[in-house]
């Protein structure tokens, strides 16, 4: 039986990274994936999957709440990939986990856990609960060297904990901490 799999990390750990090496795997042994990816992260260009290492690779469809694939999309697919799962709706999650089992697909979505303020995001929420497979991709604090568990948001320099939750930027806007680091530069 295929699994749904949810690979966590902060910023910066090579999530997109890995799904590329996936999808290239995939397609190295003409095998037929899916990569897909929020309409609303177009940080990169609006359908760009792209590495902060500069690999980059079309998305196939950009996803909605309302998104559904087909039984006649599904079928022919050895894999599904999908990049920022934390943006997607949980009930386009809930379809992701009919797709693994009701096709014998296998599933992998990468994302952030937490966002800026330690909070889950809305679809790695659902992923937690739904997941047959919950990997972290590990990363190093930006300030010392021990493994980073938080995305600190900063504004004008300093971290913040005020802002909407969804809010895109990269390295000038996030930067990934340990807790220590995190609690040091958010504290008021």
């Amino acid at each position: 039986m295929a699994k749904l799999y949810f690979r966590y990390g902060t910023m910066g750990s090579a999530k997109t990274l890995n799904l590329l090496a996936v999808a290239h795997s995939y397609q190295l042994q003409q095998k037929k994936v899916l990569v897909l990816k929020p309409k609303l992260d177009d940080r990169f260009g609006q359908e760009a999957v792209r590495s902060r290492s500069g690999l980059e690779k079309p998305a196939d469809l950009l996803v909605t709440e309302e998104t559904r694939l087909a039984p006649e999309v599904v079928k022919p697919l050895s894999c599904i990939l999908v990049d920022e799962a934390q943006f997607l709706h949980p009930t386009f999650i809930d379809h992701l986990r009919d797709i693994s089992r009701d096709f014998n697909i296998p599933v992998i979505c990468y994302g952030l856990r937490t966002d800026f303020r330690t909070q889950l995001f809305p679809g790695s929420k659902r992923l937690l609960e739904l997941s047959d497979s919950i990997d972290e991709i590990k990363n190093t604090c930006h300030y010392c060297n021990r493994k980073s568990i938080f995305n600190l948001r900063l504004v004008n320099g300093k971290g913040v904990l005020e802002g909407p939750q969804i809010l895109l930027g990269a390295e000038e806007t996030y930067l990934s901490v340990c807790s220590s680091c995190y609690h040091e530069q958010t504290r008021v």
